[in-house]
């Protein structure tokens, strides 16, 4: 299993609002940007921007980043080996298929297996 990204999550009121400053500190548009259940998302740079109504916000808040990577199913063995538990089953998404983990030391990530089109046009080689 390879990382492929991290992002740090940002989470903000208008997703609007807040892309130009993000425009400008990483200086590239976003390389995404698309809705899920009643939240927005866009990821630019490093970051990955939620924005939506604070309720809707909370049900995703429980994890520390967004991980993406080459593998989901060497994710799970992996962390499940070394004590950890998946929180939140596998699901798919506009961007691929992911899960929320807990590693065993108590942190909570959301680990994303992108489509290969992704991979190719924002990593820049197939995965």
């Amino acid at each position: 299993m390879t990382v492929l990204k991290t992002y740090a999550r940002l989470w903000v009121d208008d997703l609007d609002a807040s892309l130009p400053s993000l425009r400008t500190l990483v200086g590239a548009e976003p390389d995404l940007r698309f809705a899920f259940d009643a939240i927005e998302l866009a990821a630019i740079g490093d970051f990955l921007v939620i924005a939506g109504p604070p309720g809707e916000r909370a049900r995703y808040g429980h994890a520390s980043a967004t991980v993406i990577v080459d593998d989901l199913d060497a994710v799970v063995a992996g962390l499940t080996a070394a004590g950890g538990e998946v929180t939140t089953p596998e699901a798919t998404s506009p961007t691929g298929r992911y899960l929320y983990a807990r590693h065993a030391g108590g942190a909570e990530v959301e680990y994303v297996e992108w489509v290969p089109e992704l991979v190719e046009r924002i990593i820049g080689h197939p995965g």
